[in-house]
């Protein structure tokens, strides 16, 4: 029985050089929860848990985020180990700032929550500095942190 041999792990794939349909959607898509919440927080700030809402999903997004570290470290071939070790590190910083947050109040939690999106942006600029990345992504990055941080700031100025 003949097989065809699997593409080695350390061969790059072929990067998009532009922002793929479905990525669009789940990325932006992303950022309806931020949106809806941080507008309930401001038409209807007595509505029960919608600032525990807020927080809990910008948590649960950094964390995301902070994942595609973990994963880059393993994929991309071009890494040196230190800078492998790096972004193995990195990846779980996220999670380790969202979870405190999760127990302060909205007014001190969300900094905290956009502190860690935007270290998480510079952390990826300087990953693409090191690594082929597609084109779009930080374009992407940087508009998704952006408005995440904007909803997560008006969250915490309604509660």
């Amino acid at each position: 029985m003949q097989t065809t041999p699997a593409t080695p792990p350390s061969a790059t794939p072929s990067l998009p050089p532009q922002l793929p349909t479905p990525v669009a959607y789940l990325g932006y898509g992303g950022l309806l929860p931020f949106v809806a919440l941080a507008l309930v927080g401001w038409w209807a700030p007595g509505t029960p848990l919608w600032a525990t809402a807020l927080m809990g999903y910008g948590a649960v997004i950094l964390s995301f985020v902070g994942a595609l570290h973990w994963g880059l470290a393993m994929a991309l071939p071009d890494l040196d180990e230190a800078e492998r070790t790096r972004r193995f590190v990195w990846s779980v910083v996220p999670c380790l700032l969202a979870w405190p947050a999760l127990l302060l109040p909205p007014q001190m939690g969300a900094p905290l929550l956009m502190a860690g999106f935007a270290a998480h942006l510079w952390q990826d600029h300087r990953l693409a500095r090191q690594a082929t990345l597609p084109t779009w992504y930080l374009p992407l990055r940087w508009r998704l942190t952006v408005a995440a941080c904007v909803c997560l700031a008006l969250g915490a100025a309604a509660a």
